[in-house]
């Protein structure tokens, strides 16, 4: 393994060790949708996290040269709402569809796919998740290649009765 010299934590981050071992964390895979003045915006999230209940806060980890991230990095509404959907096994190939090299407005992908926009965001939220929320940005946290957004969970627009996680692991999406 590679050591950097120059200060941080010491380790070369392009040693592919590095994202080895990060991918070896089995994640549930998210569907976070935003209503930007211009169009609708998605992407893939396997970075979430429930903080607290409370108040009800999540946590979303964008790249932080991503458009969902520059999006919702604006001060100004509406682009401080957003939705998350929690998906479902079901839903893999919808999530590499949001998770391309660009792809369409979320519009286009769910063209085909049932779903709804949200009452407090505004943002496109697809049927057949395990659950949606409905989130306003409480806080936001540069952190190195990424951006940390807290947030406020404002509406529970569903969650299914059933169903198995999409999960993402080692780059793939196994089954449990």
């Amino acid at each position: 393994m590679s050591v950097s010299t120059s200060g941080g934590s010491g380790l070369d981050p392009r040693d592919p060790d590095i994202a080895s071992a990060l991918s070896a964390w089995a994640a549930g895979v998210t569907l976070v949708t935003v209503a930007d003045d211009r169009d609708d915006i998605g992407t893939t999230v396997s970075a979430f996290c429930p903080v607290s209940l409370d108040p009800p806060l999540v946590l979303v980890s964008l790249i932080a040269e991503s458009y969902p991230a520059e999006v919702l990095s604006r001060p100004s509404l509406p682009a401080q709402r957003f939705a998350i959907t929690l998906l479902s096994a079901a839903q893999r190939m919808l999530a590499g569809r949001f998770a391309a090299a660009g792809r369409p407005s979320a519009r286009l992908i769910l063209d085909d796919v049932p779903h709804t926009r949200g009452a407090a965001s505004g943002a496109l939220i697809p049927a057949g998740g395990l659950a949606a929320l409905e989130c306003s940005v409480a806080r936001r946290i540069p952190a190195g290649d990424h951006l940390v957004v807290i947030a406020a969970v404002a509406d529970v627009p569903y969650v299914a009765e059933s169903g198995d996680p999409l999960i993402r692991f080692r780059g793939r999406y196994p089954a449990l």
